[in-house]
Parts: C-alpha cells; structure tokens; sequence
C-alpha cells in the first residue's frame, strides 16, 4: 500500500511543523523568561529537544521567536479580558473589573507572560517597537469598548489619548509589580486598574 507524501505514523508534514513550532514558542518563552539562563538559540533548542534545524524551520532568527511569543501573548489577552467583558453583562463596573482581572489572573496563572511581553520586550531594541505598536494596539481597543458604551472622556480629551493614558498607567502598574516594586495583591491590581478606567470616563 502506498504511503501519502509527507505522512509520518499518520500525521501530516504541516502538523509535524506546527508542532515543532508551538515546542520552540513554548521553549522560548521558557528560557526568556528564566534569569539563570541566556537567552539563545542553542538554549531554546535544548529547552525545546529539537535541532536548530528546526528552529530555521519556523524562524528566521532569535528575534523572530521572541517576536511570536510577544505576539501569541497579547493575542491571549485580547481574548480573555473581551470575553470577560462580555460575560459580565452590560453594568460599567462588573465589566472593568471583569475585564481586568482576566489580565491580571493571566499573569498569576503563568507569571511568565507578563515578564517576557510587558518587562523584557522593553528592555530589547530590536522587540521595543512592536511592544509599542501593540500597546497602542490595546489603547485603540479600549477607546472602541468606551465608544460602544457611549462612554466619553472626563477630560474631553480625544478617546485615543485616554485609551493611551490607560494602557501606559496599567503596563507601568504591572511592570512595578512584576519587579517587586510594588507590593500588592492581585486584587488590588484589579481595583486599582479598574477603577482607574471608570474615573477617565463617565
């Protein structure tokens, strides 16, 4: 009997790839995040247990990796404190705080996350731009939501320039956090963020 082209033990070529890719996405995220390791291709590969063969695979280089993992965590967050929101019906508060804390529970639940997407990126010229266009990004979604809930700024200021102001305040919250700068609790995050939001808008 033949075999298909490209099928291995019945798993296609593209699947193999696909998860070799999510090994050295998980693998990169491992090591960026370690402090007691250098942040290598030689380390993601050995984290990982594939050759850099199969890194050049999935990656032009380092960055590439470091970029999707950037990428892969924001894309989570979006779809968490959305769903969150929706969820939590159409009060202004239950919505914040909802919203919120699926971000602030997502750090919790893998402290990695916000290290490699919200500290480390920072830190990394090469990551520094995308960081920014995605925190914009999130700016922009949070002046959309303000919209749709016929939300206005207090200031009168432009909807866009709040968003900022929120997003900055919240990443520059949890990077101090995340540092040990600031000692609170996951709840008083949320309290803080949240109402930090309710008091830009009415």
């Amino acid at each position: 009997m033949a075999v298909r082209s490209g099928v291995y033990r019945g798993v296609s070529a593209e699947t193999r790839a696909a998860e070799r890719r999510a090994r050295l996405l998980e693998a990169t995220l491992a090591v960026w995040a370690d402090p007691g390791l250098s942040t290598t291709m030689t380390n993601v590969c050995t984290r990982a247990g594939l050759s850099e063969r199969y890194f050049y695979e999935s990656f032009t280089n380092l960055d590439a990796a470091q970029t999707a993992v950037l990428e892969e965590v924001a894309g989570e967050i979006e779809e968490v404190t959305h769903r969150a929101a929706e969820e939590a019906g159409d009060d202004l508060a239950a919505r914040a705080m909802a919203s919120v804390g699926a971000f602030v529970q997502l750090l919790v639940d893998d402290p990695r996350k916000g290290r490699v997407a919200i500290v480390e990126a920072a830190a990394m010229p090469s990551l520094r731009p995308r960081r920014a266009d995605l925190l914009r990004h999130f700016a922009h979604l949070t002046a959309d939501a303000a919209r749709e809930l016929d939300l206005s700024p207090r200031s009168g200021a432009d909807h866009e320039l709040v968003g900022l102001l929120f997003i900055g305040g919240v990443a520059e919250l949890v990077t101090a956090w995340l540092d040990g700068a600031v000692a609170a609790t996951p709840d008083e995050l949320v309290t803080v963020a949240a109402r930090s939001f309710l008091g830009l808008y009415h």
